[in-house]
């Protein structure tokens, strides 16, 4: 039996510049019973020989493994497949954990018996080093039932690295061949793989740095029509497994928070795309293929108006897309970051 209680996996390709920062942490961490699965993508810098150093001089913690160029997410899924702890989470390298991450996350998970521990984070300008926002310290201490009649499940950060899951859960899960939004995709396939339990403490542990030249800064009508392809697989799966009629307005829900919010938002700025076009093939998309997402009861105004100012401006982009102006909503929220420098939370 594996003593390992935290499998920590970093997929890594280039940012040499970034990576020690990130393994410094990781192998400083104050739980001692992890390993640290490296898994080099094809790096053309001096990353592969940085990791095998630190596997060097950690040889009880630092697991290092080299593949030929798939892209973070065939590199996620490699060393996955690798991992031997009791809980699994995922740290991208060019971000930093706090040294208690992997051993609070891990006690919150043991103390409540969940099967995903939820942390706090910030998002740290990488230039300046000013910290943007802090997210998903709102909750407290708390614990939760996966619900598919609560949309709370909708609205919960599906961000990788702010959470372990339980390994025996996710284990046979793979991320999908496309960049972004995987996070998305993974997390809503563990509630379908039997995750039940989640559980979340407010402590701010992980730093994710703010790059112009991550991938999630240059959207493309690719990513938009990969995403398409892949919420289509997540519902076949759901019909598969005969959930589909439980888990079809909450997934609706799920499909329109991120494809026609905040993907949309994103490919608004690819100067090359035709943004009307654009907003009607997501809204036919919807139609034929998520229908529910219209008169979906989460995004009822009263609804909404009970949770809360960002509730109710979600309400206003359902709205705009229902009256077929979508695009007052891109105008919109274009104003409020470019001009007024204020960044709308979905």
């Amino acid at each position: 039996m594996s003593t390992v209680k935290v499998s920590i996996v970093v997929p890594i390709y280039n940012l040499e510049k970034y990576v020690p920062r990130c393994l410094d942490a990781l192998v400083n961490q104050t739980l001692e019973d992890i390993e640290i699965i490296c898994v080099d993508d094809g790096s053309k810098d001096s990353a592969p020989q940085i990791i095998e150093d630190y596997k060097k001089k950690y040889p009880k913690k630092v697991k290092t493994f080299h593949k030929e160029n798939g892209g973070e997410w065939s590199a996620r899924t490699y060393g996955l497949k690798q991992a031997t702890g009791e809980y699994v989470g995922f740290i991208d390298s060019d971000d930093v954990p706090e040294i208690t991450w992997a051993e609070k996350l891990y006690n919150a998970a043991k103390e409540n018996n969940a099967d995903i521990a939820f942390c706090g984070y910030d998002r740290v300008d990488l230039d300046t080093g000013k910290t943007v926002s802090t997210e998903m310290t709102q909750y407290g201490k708390m614990n939760k039932d996966v619900d598919w009649n609560d949309d709370f499940i909708v609205y919960a950060n599906p961000s990788l690295w702010n959470k372990i899951y339980r390994l025996d859960i996710v284990k046979n899960l793979e991320f999908l061949p496309f960049r972004g939004c995987n996070d998305t995709l993974f997390l809503i396939h563990s509630y379908m793989d039997g995750a039940k339990k989640l559980t979340f403490i407010p402590d701010v542990l992980y730093h994710y740095y703010l790059r112009s030249s991550s991938q999630i800064h240059n959207m493309n009508e690719k990513d938009i029509e990969n995403l398409k392809k892949y919420f289509l697989v997540t519902k076949e799966n759901c019909k598969k497994i005969g959930k589909y009629e439980e888990y079809k307005d909450n997934l609706s829900s799920m499909v329109f928070l991120h494809l026609a919010i905040s993907w949309a938002f994103m490919l608004s700025y690819d100067k090359s795309v035709n943004m009307n076009k654009a907003l009607k093939g997501i809204t036919q998309y919807l139609n034929e293929n998520f229908p529910e997402w219209k008169n979906n009861k989460n995004y009822k105004f009263l609804h909404c108006f009970k949770k809360g100012f960002k509730y109710i401006c979600i309400w206003g982009v359902h709205l705009f897309y229902r009256i077929h102006l979508p695009i007052v909503y891109i105008w919109v929220n274009r104003f409020l970051l470019d001009v007024v420098k204020l960044e709308v939370k979905w």
